[in-house]
């Protein structure tokens, strides 16, 4: 384990939770668009609940990704367009967006018939700006012989980064869940990050840990609120995490792996338009306890009496 690239995670991460927790604070006292009955939306008890812990994380990663140090300038440039991006685009579906079409294929499907929902002005611009970000991000010194290889590996790159970015979204139905299972995916990448001794390449692993960090910093400091039932990603914060993570990836990941990711990306993606994925995780219980860790509890169905005589 590398000590140039623990620095750079722990300041990531530091720096990540501080902004992020300061930008929730002023997004509280004044939105950054409209006012308070703008982000707030009804969560799956009825009960309101701001949206405006979407912005803060975006907020917040922004600042720290602008602030840390240990980022070449292309990759500072690709976490802050990905970031952003993706942020900006799923904060437009927060507060303009409808709900005449639901999930990926029924905004491609209204496409397609003529309608523009502003879940298809998102998906084509997280692809966008996922692409873009892919083409900043990618490496000049590293590229592989030949212009075609080059172009499809960073054609991948910005699914990854898209498709990650649509796939946290999928998530962000109860309170934590999007946040847990950005855990469960960023953990594991961190620590590849970690291990120089998987690609004896330190600047590269440092790079990638700082990149993996500070979303997954700025998620963790916004966690009680989510969990509390007082905040929630929305589509702004979701897309930014998912984005941020998926850049990340492909920082740290071969071809392989990269293409392992989108597979599994798209797996799931595809799944989410024919199962709930709510109703998956109540059914499994080890799953199910993860999605109700910290989390209060669901109240029981209620008793119906027979008014028999």
């Amino acid at each position: 384990m590398g000590v140039l690239a623990v620095a750079a995670a722990v300041a990531g991460a530091a720096a990540g939770a501080v902004a992020a927790r300061a930008a929730y604070a002023a997004f509280r006292r004044r939105p950054p668009i409209g006012d308070e009955k703008t982000w707030t939306r009804s969560n799956h008890r009825g009960e309101p609940i701001t949206l405006l812990e979407g912005p803060a994380l975006v907020a917040g990663a922004g600042a720290a990704t602008a602030l840390v140090p240990g980022l070449p300038a292309r990759l500072r440039a690709a976490a802050l367009l990905a970031g952003l991006g993706g942020g900006a685009l799923g904060a437009y579906d927060d507060v303009l967006g409808t709900t005449t079409s639901k999930g990926f294929k029924g905004h491609l499907t209204a496409l397609a018939r003529g309608e523009v929902t502003s879940g298809a002005i998102k998906i084509i611009g997280i692809g966008a700006t996922g692409l873009a970000a892919a083409v900043l991000a990618r490496d000049p010194a590293a590229r592989p012989s030949g212009a075609a290889v080059g172009a499809l590996d960073t054609l991948l790159d910005g699914a990854v980064i898209a498709g990650s970015a649509n796939l946290a979204n999928l998530f962000d139905l109860r309170p934590g869940r999007a946040i847990k299972v950005a855990f469960l995916a960023g953990t594991p990448l961190l620590a590849a990050s970690l291990a120089t001794r998987t690609t004896g390449v330190p600047a590269r692993n440092a790079t990638a840990a700082v990149l993996t960090a500070v979303p997954l910093g700025a998620a963790a400091a916004l966690l009680p609120e989510d969990l509390g039932e007082r905040a929630m990603l929305g589509d702004a914060g979701a897309n930014a995490l998912g984005a941020l993570l998926g850049l990340a990836a492909t920082v740290r990941l071969g071809r392989t792996g990269r293409l392992v990711v989108l597979g599994t990306v798209a797996a799931l993606t595809a799944a989410s338009e024919k199962v709930s994925f709510t109703k998956v995780i109540a059914a499994n219980p080890v799953l199910n306890r993860v999605d109700m860790l910290g989390r209060r509890p669901v109240p029981p169905p209620p008793v119906v009496v027979s008014a028999t005589p």
